[in-house]
C-alpha cells in the first residue's frame, strides 16, 4: 500500500473511470423487446419472445431471437425486409425487460431470490441486490456456480478479502448461482481450504 501524501480527500474519478466496459445483453425466452422500423409504424411494435426464443412479425415471419444481441436481431429483421417489402429499412431493437438474464442468489443473504443481471454486475453488487449478507453469514464461504461449454464450474470466494482489496470483485453473468454459507458446493472445497485457510485468492473447481 502506498500512502498519497499532501491530500486529505480521494481524487475525483476521470470520465473513463465512470464507464465500465459493457457486456453484450442477450435476448432470451420470455423477454420483452421493442422493434421499431423507421417510417413504417405498422411494423413497429412491442413483442414478447416466446418460450422457445422466437418472435413473429408481419412480413418477416418467425425469427429465432434467442442468444442474439439487440443489434444482431435488428440486422436479421432488416435483411428479411430489404428489397422484398421495404426499401432501405432501418430497424432498431431494444430490450425492454428481461427475465432470462438473471442470477440466483441463495443462502445467508437478507432476500434470496432471482435478480436481473446488468452488464456490469459483480459479486458484491449481486449481494447488494439481495439486500446484503445476513447477520451471521459466513463471508469466507461464497460459491459461484457457472456452466461453461457444458462443464459445471464452482468458484469459492471470500467477501472480506474482496472488500479489503486482496483480489478483484468477480463479474457475475446470467444463469450464475451464488450461494452464501455452508452448502454442498462449499463442502467440495473442504480439503483445499484446509491447506489454505486464509483463501488469499479464489478457488476454482470443475464439478463435471
Amino acid at each position: 500500500m502506498t500512502v498519497v501524501e499532501d491530500t486529505a480527500t480521494l481524487p475525483a474519478p476521470t470520465r473513463q473511470d465512470l464507464t465500465a466496459a459493457d457486456r453484450p445483453a442477450l435476448i432470451g425466452p420470455l423477454d420483452t423487446i421493442q422493434v421499431d422500423v423507421f417510417n413504417v409504424p405498422d411494423l413497429s411494435r412491442e413483442i414478447q419472445v416466446d418460450a422457445s426464443g422466437r418472435i413473429a412479425m408481419p412480413l418477416v415471419g418467425t425469427v429465432d431471437a434467442r442468444g442474439r444481441t439487440a443489434g444482431e436481431l435488428a440486422q436479421m429483421i432488416q435483411a428479411s425486409l430489404r428489397g422484398r417489402y421495404v426499401r432501405n429499412p432501418e430497424v432498431t431493437v431494444n430490450i425492454k425487460s428481461s427475465v432470462s438474464q438473471v442470477v440466483t442468489i441463495d443462502g445467508q443473504v437478507v432476500e434470496p431470490g432471482l435478480y436481473p443481471v446488468t452488464n456490469q454486475m459483480t459479486l458484491l453488487r449481486a449481494l447488494a441486490s439481495a439486500k446484503g449478507l445476513s447477520e451471521f453469514a459466513r463471508q469466507e464461504d461464497v460459491v459461484i456456480l457457472r456452466t461453461v461449454e457444458g462443464r459445471k464450474l464452482a468458484g469459492l470466494y471470500n467477501i472480506a478479502a474482496i472488500r479489503r482489496g486482496a483480489y478483484d470483485d468477480p463479474p457475475i453473468y446470467a444463469n450464475d448461482v451464488v450461494v452464501v454459507g455452508d452448502s454442498p458446493q462449499r463442502r467440495l472445497f473442504r480439503d483445499f481450504v484446509s491447506l489454505a485457510p486464509l483463501l488469499a485468492a479464489p478457488l476454482i473447481a470443475v464439478l463435471q
